[in-house]
């Protein structure tokens, strides 16, 4: 029951967005990836963003809210918090949090959940769209092995979700409550464990999603995994779903690995979204952090508006449209099911109009 659309795409409600660009105006992001810390307290065998290098760099906190409160005006929808690093390592992610929300800016987080303790729980919930929890083992053990941190960090994280749940539940606030596994041979048959556990403290969902290779990730363990094997065994899952409980296989992000050619020959999705990295540094792609040909600026440097308008933004546009190599694309990219999406209003079936 994939009640969030997260095995899809939701820019389908965002006509008038999509219009404009269909019209060639110049429209500005509905949704930003941010990373406010680059370090990590995990070193996670599968992780995709190793070669950012786990920097202890963090945003500095003024210039990013004077930039959330402009990127807020110019109609930037949401941004989620993750990216490089985890998102709690930052001292003042809770402050920033309620900054981007009062900014008009939905909220999301993606984290380890080791930090999140209810005393930020309580501050950040009603402020906050969505919390997804990375948790990819159900046993202390594996968990340990996989995102190689000590095996009482499992315990903490399931802690700090149950106290996520009862502060929300308490409060009566609206935060949806989430929880996501990577499949994984080492963790394939604890699964059912974690969906246990998750669903018995009363988060929302649990999401089983595929691995995804990174062109420039040093970690290459997984990069032959197929998914097929694994079918009847996700499709076991559904019998854990409840009138309050989801488990939501990504199922047809899975089967892309067997079938990976792609129905357009470029990418339409950055018009839509961009990527913030700890060292302020706006990117078209997450798949090219680091390349200069996708680097739009630096928010130290410039407003958004600028950056957004820029000559460096102009050339990666064209860069995009002339050279860019739709075979080089990230497996299971984020963005895949927009680019199809937009890929069809651009050339349309025969009979549109017999609708």
């Amino acid at each position: 029951m994939d009640r969030y659309k997260i095995d899809g795409h939701k820019l389908n409600y965002h006509v008038i967005r999509v219009t404009e660009w269909l019209k060639d105006n110049l429209i500005y992001p509905i949704y930003m990836e941010i990373s406010p810390s680059g370090a990590c307290n995990h070193r996670c065998i599968f992780c995709a963003q190793d070669f950012m290098g786990y920097q202890k760099r963090y945003l500095e906190t003024s210039v990013l809210k004077e930039r959330l409160k402009e990127m807020g005006r110019l109609g930037l929808k949401s941004a989620m918090f993750a990216g490089e690093g985890e998102p709690f390592l930052h001292k003042d992610i809770t402050d920033i949090i309620l900054h981007t929300k009062q900014a008009g800016i939905d909220v999301a987080i993606t984290t380890n959940g080791v930090l999140m303790t209810r005393s930020i729980s309580e501050k950040i919930l009603d402020s906050v769209e969505w919390i997804k929890v990375s948790c990819n083992a159900g046993s202390p053990e594996t968990y340990s092995k996989i995102h190689r941190t000590k095996s009482t960090h499992f315990g903490i994280v399931i802690h700090n979700l149950e106290e996520a749940v009862n502060c929300k539940e308490k409060y009566g606030y609206e935060c949806v409550i989430g929880v996501q596994i990577l499949l994984l041979p080492e963790n394939a048959g604890e699964v059912a464990n974690l969906i246990r556990i998750s669903r018995d403290i009363g988060v929302n969902y649990l999401v089983v999603k595929p691995y995804s290779q990174h062109p420039k990730s040093h970690t290459d363990f997984y990069e032959n995994i197929r998914y097929k094997e694994y079918e009847d065994l996700v499709e076991s899952f559904q019998e854990y779903n409840t009138d309050t409980f989801s488990v939501i296989v990504r199922l047809k992000t899975m089967k892309k690995w067997d079938k990976q050619a792609k129905p357009y020959n470029r990418c339409n999705a950055h018009f839509f979204w961009s990527h913030l990295d700890a060292g302020g540094n706006i990117w078209g792609c997450s798949n090219y952090l680091g390349d200069e040909v996708l680097s739009y600026g630096n928010i130290y440097e410039k407003s958004f508006k600028d950056i957004w308008i820029g000559e460096k933004r102009r050339k990666a546009i064209e860069w995009f449209e002339s050279s860019f190599d739709i075979t080089q694309c990230r497996v299971n990219c984020r963005m895949d099911e927009i680019n199809r999406y937009l890929w069809e209003l651009k050339h349309p079936p025969q009979h549109v109009n017999f609708i």
